[in-house]
């Protein structure tokens, strides 16, 4: 019993430290990231946590196989609700636990779509072409063959490599699509899918462009964007569904306020020849990909959806200031910012930077995160090989909710080109800063939501000893922390 009191503390003990040093002592620059509120983390732990839900539409009716569920039925009503507003859409599909999730959801029901009327005797199959961004060139994984699009797409009998051809991009900036050559692409040949979206991701994507070129041909091909990335900037960055795209779908928890989920969105309404796709979509969330769709983060991100719709603009808005800022601080410090300057490096919420003539991107991603400075080492276009990386890529999503403004970039940018040129240790002037940058922005204020998580905490805890002792080293530590 002892050791396992002892593993009990050490755990608890590591953790605490770990809380301390990401959440007052670093500067969290990775793109894919960011912290929820205090009130979408204390309804992750609520209740729902641990519950199953299970649901599917049998024969015109919503049909749930648990019983104790009306609340979490009616939360997810809800976020549907909430989720269609923010896209201005009438489809959402929440059950997807993430973003990878929800690309291999939408795979799985287009092959099974593309099947369907198979005459007798015909053979099942696959999809015949796809069209996304390579990998190189900051193409997801998860809509490559080595991830999600695995065993999803037809291979080629002469290479033996699956189908799929990337989209073009410019010489002169490699994180733009090549409109020119793509319609050459297209026009030649006959994907079945294209997906647009990516991991390394500076630019708006040529949705319309493509859905014009494509929209009379029979039969068109689907039109996905997966934006796990920009999601949280859905409508200021670009808004696929206004421009031709058929599906959207995504991850909550990069620039979304969102616990970490995955979401799958559509505007095909009951008229369209693809209304039958949804129904294989909603298939293949449940019973396809989930059981349980985790239903304490399912709770969370309800909350997390109401903030993003009361703050939307303000947040985007400051996002896209606080990224061109950044990059511009960047350059003046003499570091190499990838992009076209001329737009200010960036439409999104990422800036990458070429660092090869100071070390390798693994070399300084490590040297800055020794400096409280969190960022990740990324393969530019011209690299062969993430193991010696040319560059640096950096989000202001997190900070900035977290008040950092464009002047506050600037200051940053100092500290991240002092550490890249000159090795120099700048970590007490992060701490520093970062004390600055402590109170969640764009949700509830603190004054409110205090006792709220109060509420939702002491009904979390029964009244029992442990929970009197637990407010009363809550109080002891806030008092030590004010």
């Amino acid at each position: 019993m002892s050791d396992f009191k002892d593993k009990v503390k050490n755990l608890v003990e590591q953790t605490i430290k770990n809380n301390i040093w990401r959440q007052r002592e670093c500067i969290n620059l990775i793109p894919s990231e960011t912290t929820p509120s205090p009130l979408v983390k204390l309804c992750e732990i609520s209740d729902p946590a641990g519950r199953y839900a299970e649901h599917r539409t049998m024969k015109g009716k919503e049909v749930y196989f648990y019983q104790g569920i009306d609340f979490i039925r009616d939360i997810e009503e809800e976020l549907r609700s909430e989720m269609a507003e923010y896209f201005g859409c009438p489809k959402v599909e929440l059950r997807p636990i993430s973003g990878q999730m929800a690309n291999e959801v939408v795979f799985k029901a287009v092959v099974k779509f593309i099947n369907r009327g198979r005459k007798e005797g015909e053979p099942f199959r696959r999809l015949k072409l796809v069209m996304n961004n390579g990998l190189n060139n900051g193409g997801h994984l998860s809509s490559q063959p080595m991830g999600a699009l695995f065993n999803y797409v037809d291979e080629d009998p002469e290479t033996k490599r699956e189908r799929v051809i990337n989209f073009p991009i410019q010489k002169d900036n490699p994180y733009k699509i090549d409109t020119e050559e793509l319609a050459q692409i297209l026009q030649k040949e006959k994907p079945e899918l294209i997906v647009f979206g990516k991991s390394m991701f500076l630019y708006k994507e040529p949705v319309r462009f493509v859905y014009e070129l494509v929209k009379d041909c029979q039969p068109r091909p689907i039109i996905m964007y997966d934006m796990a990335h920009v999601l949280g900037l859905y409508g200021a960055m670009q808004e696929p569904f206004a421009e031709g795209a058929d599906i959207v779908t995504g991850s909550t928890h990069k620039t979304f306020f969102g616990p970490q989920r995955g979401v799958v969105a559509t505007n095909i309404d009951k008229e369209s020849p693809l209304a039958k796709l949804w129904i294989d979509i909603k298939g293949r969330a449940f019973p396809g990909s989930t059981s349980n769709h985790h239903l304490g983060t399912l709770l969370g991100l309800l909350m997390a959806t109401y903030e993003m719709n009361a703050f939307k603009k303000d947040y985007q808005t400051q996002v896209l200031n606080n990224a061109k800022a950044f990059a511009r601080a960047l350059k003046e410090q003499g570091i190499d910012v990838e992009g076209d300057e001329s737009d200010g490096f960036t439409q999104t919420h990422q800036v990458v930077i070429r660092v090869k003539r100071f070390g390798s991107g693994n070399e300084l991603a490590r040297r800055l995160e020794e400096n409280n400075i969190i960022a990740n080492y990324q393969a530019l276009p011209d690299d062969e090989s993430f193991l010696e990386a040319s560059g640096i890529r950096m989000g202001v999503q997190e900070m900035t909710r977290f008040g950092m403004k464009e002047e506050d970039f600037k200051v940053l940018a100092r500290y991240v080109g002092e550490v890249v040129r000159e090795n120099k240790d700048v970590k007490d002037e992060a701490k520093r800063f970062r004390s600055r940058f402590l109170r969640m922005q764009y949700c509830v204020p603190a004054d409110e939501a205090g006792p709220l998580a109060a509420e939702i905490l002491s009904s979390i805890f029964p009244e029992s000893d442990f929970f009197k002792l637990f407010v009363q080293n809550l109080e002891r530590s806030v008092s030590t922390i004010s």
